[in-house]
């Protein structure tokens, strides 16, 4: 036998495929991956046929299709005031997940210090450890999961290269308001520290509320990185195409890894993406489109058992089980798909310590009728 040492010893396969793979061997409704059942823009569906049609089928530009990255920077201006180079400041990518791990291989080295928030979407963590970085978590506090930046200033030293904040917030569904982003400015000023946010439910926000995005802040715009996805606004995640934007400085070390990395990304989408966001209605309208998802979800369980803190973003819903049973999440979400057909994400996985909250997260991406079935199961129990 091979003698095989593994880069990531403790990692194994990620709760979303466990979670899914359980949904389809038991027949549950399956709300714990986040991707929607209903189907994209048959529009969109077209423009990607057309481009195949008329020849982008071969490689596309390493850095993305030009049409597509001026299109992004006419909407990021419009959106956040804030004016990106579309060559040589917006990358195309394949999904934001790749954008992410290529950020931290373009900067992060062994001893380097990368401060993250838990709950944390579950790449950044093997990213950093695979390039023999040091992950500072900081766990964040639930229900309201709010950052606490006194702590925030305690763990910054000379070792600090980088800190991934994320909003709207997966798992939580919250949002990092625009004080926050002020004090994170304030702590960052002065420092070499890249600011890695990863904002890829940034069309996904209630309430009249808005998007705090990095792009809009002068002390943070100008060491950040900022991660989106057109798999998440378009509901089109089997498409794994996102983008990145940041200062030249920054996005000249991120094309070195990138280029090796997957050198472009899928090229009729890219020729289907520009003419989509031509629209603006495209991405504008989503706000009301998911509001009206989350509300009727909570609507229907109202009278269960779970009690929670209403979404502020995102397409999930943490909904607490505490007045049900005193099992660990891991175990309820488990029994709750074998025996009561229905699943959901454990959000302990996600914590430090997988510290248990006593919270499942729930995507409410689906079609009326899979709601409908699904509170109608969650008021039951």
């Amino acid at each position: 036998m091979q003698n095989i040492q593994s880069k990531l010893p403790e990692i194994s396969t990620t709760i979303f495929t466990i979670m899914s793979k359980m949904a389809s061997a038991h027949n549950a409704i399956n709300l714990s991956q986040g991707f929607p059942d209903f189907e994209t823009s048959p529009k969109l569906i077209e423009l990607v046929h057309q481009g195949m049609q008329k020849g982008y089928n071969q490689y596309a530009p390493m850095q993305g299709l030009s049409s597509l990255r001026e299109c992004i920077a006419e909407k990021t201006t419009e959106l956040y005031q804030k004016k990106y180079d579309p060559e040589t400041e917006i990358t195309i990518t394949s999904g934001a997940t790749q954008a992410i791990f290529t950020i931290i291989s373009a900067f992060i080295k062994e001893g380097d210090e990368v401060i993250i928030f838990k709950p944390a979407y579950d790449s950044y963590e093997p990213s950093i450890q695979l390039h023999k970085g040091i992950v500072v978590p900081i766990q964040l506090k639930a229900p309201n999961y709010r950052i606490d930046w006194k702590i925030v200033k305690e763990k910054i030293n000379p070792k600090t290269k980088m800190i991934i904040i994320n909003t709207p917030h997966n798992p939580s569904g919250t949002i990092v308001s625009e004080k926050d982003m002020l004090q994170l400015a304030k702590l960052l000023k002065g420092t070499d520290i890249i600011l890695l946010s990863d904002e890829v439910y940034e069309h996904i926000i209630f309430d009249q509320k808005k998007h705090q995005s990095a792009a809009k802040f002068s002390g943070l715009a100008d060491r950040a990185f900022i991660t989106s996805s057109f798999g998440k606004t378009f509901h089109t995640t089997g498409w794994k195409m996102g983008y990145c934007l940041a200062p030249k400085a920054l996005m000249t070390e991120f094309r070195k890894v990138h280029q090796f990395n997957v050198f472009c990304s899928n090229h009729p989408i890219q020729y289907a993406l520009a003419e989509y966001l031509k629209s603006p209605e495209n991405y504008l309208s989503l706000p009301n489109f998911y509001q009206k998802k989350r509300d009727l979800f909570l609507s229907l369980i109202k009278d269960s058992r779970f009690t929670c803190t209403p979404a502020s973003g995102t397409y999930f819903q943490l909904l607490n089980y505490s007045k049900i049973t005193h099992e660990d999440d891991v175990a309820f979400a488990e029994r709750l798909t074998k025996e009561h057909k229905i699943a959901s994400i454990p959000v302990s996985v996600f914590n430090l310590n997988h510290q248990d909250d006593n919270v499942l997260r729930f995507c409410f991406a689906k079609n009326e009728d899979t709601l409908k079935s699904a509170a109608e199961i969650l008021c039951r129990i």
